[in-house]
């Protein structure tokens, strides 16, 4: 799959063909987010992924490109939920990566888009059954949950926008792969939005 650059970005990876990137009409839209200043983790409804992934001599105007790109996914693909990998615990400090979250946030509520906020031990312990997995790790378990590879994706961006997406799927009665149910109870302890399955079969996005 190819993705449009937008300007300011660099052209964002490609991830192999996966058998679960066909979304039929009436079933749940979840975009996975892996925010970050210099290189955010995208994975759309289809199971595609790409990396918007910016250049610091562009300062503040990262944020720009990178709510842009969000907006135009938004747009393009109409989800009924986002699932967002949250700040850890503790992590205050981590500025640069805060920084991020405010404008995404705000396209979320502008489009009416329900959004979940997964802590990373949460969402490593998901996917791995361990709460300090490296990227190493997680790329082997989306390997081995789905036969699932990413591309250009040194960081582990991308991997963990697609498991945040398979969070929202697991989390709504519709999982795209089977886990050990310990895995799959780690994300009763994140607070999911209301309402979401009513608005897929509703078929209401704004």
């Amino acid at each position: 799959m190819t993705t449009a650059t937008v300007p300011g970005l660099i052209a964002p990876g490609v991830l192999a063909p996966l058998d679960d990137r066909v979304v039929a009409e009436g079933e749940l839209r979840v975009i996975g987010l892996d925010l970050s200043l210099t290189s955010t983790g995208v994975c759309l409804p289809d199971g595609s992924t790409y990396r918007i992934k910016t250049r610091g001599k562009d300062g503040d105007r990262r944020l720009v490109a990178i709510r842009d790109n969000i907006r135009a996914a938004l747009a393009a693909h109409r989800p009924h939920l986002t699932v967002i990998e949250d700040l850890p615990k503790h992590a205050m400090a981590a500025g640069l990566t805060a920084k991020v979250h405010g404008p995404v946030l705000c396209e979320l509520l502008d489009a009416g888009v329900p959004y979940a906020r997964i802590v990373p031990a949460t969402l490593k312990s998901y996917a791995c059954d361990y709460g300090r997995a490296d990227k190493a790790q997680m790329a082997a378990a989306a390997y081995l949950a789905a036969g699932a590879e990413f591309a250009d994706d040194k960081g582990g961006d991308q991997c963990d926008a697609w498991w945040l997406r398979a969070a929202g799927h697991e989390a709504y009665g519709v999982p795209l792969f089977d886990l050990p149910p310990a895995q799959r109870k780690r994300l009763h302890v994140v607070a999911w939005p209301a309402g979401v399955r009513a608005l897929c079969v509703t078929g209401v996005t704004r």
